[in-house]
């Protein structure tokens, strides 16, 4: 009995051990081996410079919301990639203190990083959350010149609810209805790194954070639920997508993830998909270290000359 209880500790230690390194990740690409083993991140600490939290929304808005802007300190006077980051929180609550750590890290790959607060069901519902970061992408063009950025080699960073509007606005287009009305070319995304991403609104069962995000049952509003499923906008044109999710995934079930990354794939679009194991959905943000330096790695080949 000592020994089989010895080894069942020694088991016990072993998954944990895996667990928390992230080995236990089950890692897809498009074409040859993921970015991470193409070549390792890049171990880069560029210093950055912190900007004071300034307003990215202009006064007529119905809610005056900040954004949070790291600058790398680079030489020369190349344009510079930049990221758009996108907290998650049900689309209800939360704000961009649980992205800085991930702010930081892709600041010191090079990126200016956006960070941005939006506005919070069910006072506002879909599409205004949308319509925040159209503006927060005409606010980074707008700013482009004095903060050097490359306007063609932005990209969207988010979890969760904030991986869903980054992957919304990546799709939206130019034209069409999610375009509409501030929309257009200034929302171009070059690449997205997106964690935890619920993808097909019409998978929930009429639970509270969707229907206060949408503003009623997908019976009522099944247009609605449509067109803010990033699943069902996918086309051709489609930007590069890093994908990583918890197999445990219970709150956003783990076929948000597979099934988007397959519709991806069907559409030809450079995709990869980390799929961390034993991991449900908070788990799989707060141990996230391996599945976000493989999707960095992943942004960098899109986007670093």
């Amino acid at each position: 009995m000592p020994a089989l209880r010895t080894v069942r500790h020694y088991l016990s230690l072993s998954a944990l051990a895996l667990f928390i390194s992230g080995c236990g990740a089950t890692h897809q690409g498009t074409t040859g081996n993921p970015a991470i083993e193409q070549a390792s991140l890049q171990q880069k600490t560029v210093p950055f410079t912190r900007l004071p939290s300034q307003r990215y929304t202009p006064a007529e808005w119905p809610q005056a919301l900040e954004a949070r802007v790291l600058l790398p300190t680079t030489s020369g006077a190349e344009r510079r990639p930049a990221a758009l980051v996108v907290h998650g929180g049900g689309w209800r609550n939360r704000g961009p203190d649980d992205m800085e750590s991930i702010a930081e890290q892709l600041a010191q790959q090079g990126y200016v990083t956006v960070n941005i607060e939006h506005r919070f069901a069910p006072e506002y519902r879909f599409p205004a959350q949308l319509h925040d970061l159209q503006l927060a992408m005409a606010w980074i063009h707008a700013n482009s010149d004095e903060w050097n950025i490359d306007t063609q080699r932005i990209v969207g960073v988010g979890f969760s609810s904030g991986a869903h509007l980054v992957s919304l606005l990546a799709l939206a287009g130019e034209e069409g209805p999610l375009a509409e009305p501030y929309g257009g070319e200034h929302t171009r995304l070059a690449a997205v790194l997106a964690g935890g991403l619920p993808s097909d609104l019409l998978k929930f069962n009429d639970g509270r954070l969707v229907v206060d995000f949408i503003g009623g049952t997908r019976a009522e509003e099944n247009a609605a639920y449509r067109l803010a499923s990033p699943a069902r906008q996918i086309t051709p044109a489609a930007p590069p997508f890093f994908l990583f999710h918890g197999s445990w995934d219970r709150l956003v079930p783990v076929d948000h993830a597979t099934d988007f990354y397959q519709a991806l794939q069907d559409n030809n679009i450079e995709s990869e998909l980390y799929l961390q194991r034993f991991r449900g959905h908070f788990a799989s943000f707060l141990l996230r270290g391996s599945a976000i330096d493989a999707g960095i790695a992943f942004l960098n080949r899109q986007v670093m000359h």
